[in-house]
């Protein structure tokens, strides 16, 4: 359901639709009795069923309206209306830092402004145990006066004790802009994640673009993670060197790397632009930001993760539709593992479809490489026609044999240079080394890479593929793994194992419906598949039949030719028993 413009909500007249984002629609309505206007944050219709995600709703309200700063959007009310809940806020008028880009880059004065003025929100926010955790330029908002605000906080996980609010165990964050344990899915997070997202920010007003942007969000939250930051001064040469520091600490890959608190990221970069601005000739964040190189290319708008496009099991049809009916499900609950409240523009509506249809194209071309056999790897032996990084990356890796890191920076340089086939080669060995380490969703991630870079079953051979089973299915109890198989739907549509590991993950995430219908499909393709039954056992762990469930578990270990690994996990499950 959504609001009808005209509409009466309790003592709001509706007036006009603002925007659209992951999980929300926002609108401006009238409030007669106090003459103003005021913006009404409505939830999407798909997240009434679930009545955890509404108390969750409730408590963020709560805690989000009783932040008062000058600097960040005021939450007047919420109520329901009809059996939907929404929030009531202030309505600011101008435009949002993402729109300012778009005119040119901004002064100094303006620049410093827009940092100290969103930092002490944040810091404010900071103090009292409340995380933003998408902080991006379209969630700053400048009026015609030159005030900001930062708006959304309604995204906001409370940081003490535990305590899961809105964002709850869900992977939450625009990809341009998320932090790297925050891509990973991490549950503890702190101020620091709100640091390298503001970072992000600064990067772009300063270089003229985001640090890292790519075809699909998968590909920018993994080299979020795993890639180094291109130095701002190469891409943009006079980007003073103070600034340069600063951008380098926010944006750190590793948290104890990073500022300790945003005020000390703001001061730093203050005085950063300030030393820069006293010298005769020095150049301001006007100059920096106006001198951009035509080389890089310009920022594309935020993409948020596109709803996955139709896919799943290719034969027989039936069953396929209904594993596209399983997967679309879960997704669109997941809101794809990113962007939750967000306001959209249709410019960024737009930029997820372009994605999607990207992520589309790669697939087709993926599909239609005949099968070919994946070479042995042998990194650390170079080769005189190698290119220059690919032999640095060969080296790293002979010098560390068992670093996972390693093998995914040779796998990066060697796909940049079109060597796909010991890319996925490089990709499965670093998703191995993760495994070993018991880092399940770096290692899905890895494993994913391979299966997509060697075109996908059953192009990537027994090897990766059953590699790829299990590190997919053993990261599906990590809310982590929902942008995973939203990328993994249309380029993978012929891996079978996919509805099991979607029925996991649905599993963990609490959605009872996509559960039973993935694994449904699941059995289906593959009757008796001891992976799909294990989901099985699980449930019943999960749901408090702990008797039946140690029944099920041992008849599946009974099972002959399991894959050891699913031997150990159902041997786990029995001596511990999972909860969610």
């Amino acid at each position: 359901m959504t609001f009808a413009i005209g509409e009466n909500v309790g003592p709001y007249r509706v007036v006009e639709q603002l925007g659209q984002g992951g999980m929300a629609t926002v609108y401006k309505a009238y409030h007669a009795a106090l003459d103003r206007f005021v913006a009404i944050k409505v939830l999407h219709p798909a997240f009434l069923q679930d009545a955890s995600f509404q108390k969750r709703f409730q408590r963020e309200a709560r805690a989000v309206a009783r932040l008062e700063h000058p600097n960040i959007v005021p939450v007047y009310d919420f109520a329901e209306h009809a059996g939907q809940p929404y929030l009531v806020m202030k309505f600011i008028e101008g435009d949002t830092l993402k729109a300012r880009l778009r005119q040119g880059p901004v002064s100094k004065g303006e620049g410093l402004r827009i940092v100290e003025s969103a930092g002490a929100a944040l810091s404010y926010a900071h103090q009292r145990g409340i995380l933003h955790r998408d902080i991006k330029p379209s969630n700053i908002l400048i009026t015609p006066d030159g005030n900001v605000f930062l708006a959304d906080f309604g995204l906001a996980r409370m940081a003490e004790a535990g305590e899961s609010t809105l964002s709850g165990d869900m992977m939450m964050g625009t990809p341009q802009y998320i932090s790297p344990e925050q891509a990973r899915g991490e549950k503890n997070l702190d101020p620091g994640t709100d640091i390298y997202s503001f970072g992000v920010v600064l990067y772009e007003m300063v270089v003229g673009r985001v640090p890292f942007n790519a075809d699909t969000p998968f590909s920018i939250i993994h080299d979020h993670i795993y890639k180094p930051l291109p130095i701002p001064s190469r891409l943009n040469p006079r980007v003073p060197p103070g600034v340069e520091r600063v951008l380098l600490k926010s944006l750190a890959k590793e948290r104890a790397d990073r500022y300790a608190t945003i005020d000390e990221m703001v001061a730093a970069f203050r005085e950063a632009v300030n030393e820069e601005a006293a010298p005769a000739g020095a150049r301001s964040v006007a100059a920096v930001a106006a001198s951009r190189p035509p080389a890089p290319p310009p920022p594309s708008p935020e993409v948020e993760a596109p709803q996955a496009a139709p896919g799943g099991v290719k034969p027989p049809a039936p069953k396929r539709r209904r594993w596209l009916w399983a997967l679309g499900g879960l997704v669109g609950l997941c809101t794809c593992g990113f962007v939750v409240l967000a306001l959209a523009s249709s410019g960024e509506d737009a930029a997820a479809a372009e994605a999607a249809t990207a992520q589309a194209a790669l697939a087709t071309e993926a599909a239609a490489s005949p099968p070919q056999t994946i070479p042995t790897l042998a990194p650390a032996t170079p080769h005189p026609t190698d290119p220059p990084a690919v032999l640095e990356a060969r080296q790293r890796v002979a010098e560390n044999p068992d670093d996972p890191k390693a093998y995914l920076a040779l796998a990066e340089a060697l796909r940049s240079h079109g060597l796909d086939r010991m890319a996925a080669e490089a990709y499965a060995r670093a998703s191995e080394l993760f495994l070993e380490g018991e880092a399940e969703l770096d290692a899905a991630m890895a494993a994913l890479q391979a299966l997509v870079v060697s075109g996908g079953p059953p192009s990537a051979g027994p090897r990766i593929e059953n590699l790829a089973d299990e590190a997919l299915f053993l990261a599906a109890d990590n809310p982590g793994i929902v942008p995973l198989l939203a990328e993994a739907e249309e380029p993978l549509m012929g891996w079978v194992r996919l509805p099991a590991i979607a029925a996991r993950a649905a599993l963990y995430l609490g959605h009872d419906e996509e559960f039973e219908r993935s694994l449904v499909v699941a059995l289906d393709n593959l009757p008796g598949d001891p992976i799909a039954r294990s989901v099985r056992a699980e449930a019943l762990y999960l749901r408090g039949e702990p008797v039946q469930a140690e029944a099920f578990a041992r008849q599946i270990l009974a099972q002959p030719r399991l894959p050891p690994w699913l031997v150990d996990h159902l041997n786990r499950m029995i001596e511990k028993p999972p909860t969610r």
